[in-house]
């Protein structure tokens, strides 16, 4: 274990290891954190302890077999397209869908037309720029997100249940604090 004050100290006790004389139970970035320790022991890993934790729910998130979503045959990616949509309620570009879901025009092309073929979203060419495209839900798009969603939602609120409510609130400003510091990172990066 590194010395007081040491680099990777400070991951030491976000890990919590040995709280009231007992270890504590490790999550996978745990092990990662302590295996670097043994291999670069000078080496601050704080970060990794923030950032690994997040990549790793993402991942586990975007894999969960039973969330509604996944039981309707949808991607999260997908289903960002189909609530854009909903939240907006009016026609949007593949371009304004790309900024809503953070995702790469070709990215959004390709979802949008699976989800045409699936007879959710319908596709109106501009009237002055036949290269221009308007999309909109259909009824039987609108009518399956005003269905799943208030699923995914509580699915999603089970999720969390281990957290108590200032828990979640606390969790939820500091992950907004970082989303805002990577968004002007990206912006600030996007200007030059």
């Amino acid at each position: 274990m590194p010395a007081e004050g040491a680099p990777g100290e400070r991951a030491d006790r976000a890990e919590g290891n040995e709280s009231n004389g007992r270890p504590a139970e490790e999550d996978v970035v745990a092990r990662v954190l302590g295996q670097w320790r043994q291999v670069l022991p000078d080496l601050d890993t704080e970060p990794i302890g923030v950032i690994g934790r997040l990549t790793r729910c993402a991942a586990l998130l975007r894999q969960a077999s039973d969330a509604p979503l996944a039981r309707e045959g949808f991607s999260r990616p997908e289903f960002d397209i189909l609530s854009a949509l909903r939240r907006e309620d009016q026609e949007l570009t593949p371009g304004r869908l790309a900024r809503e879901t953070y995702a790469s025009g070709t990215a959004v092309t390709k979802r949008v037309r699976t989800l045409e073929e699936r007879g959710l979203v319908e596709r109106r060419p501009d009237a002055r720029d036949r290269r221009m495209a308007h999309l909109s839900l259909t009824a039987h798009g609108r009518e399956l997100v005003d269905r799943i969603m208030p699923e995914q939602v509580a699915y999603e609120r089970s999720l969390l249940a281990g957290l108590g409510e200032e828990q979640r609130d606390g969790l939820s400003r500091m992950l907004g604090e970082l989303l805002r510091l990577l968004e002007n990172r990206e912006g600030a990066g996007s200007r030059h």
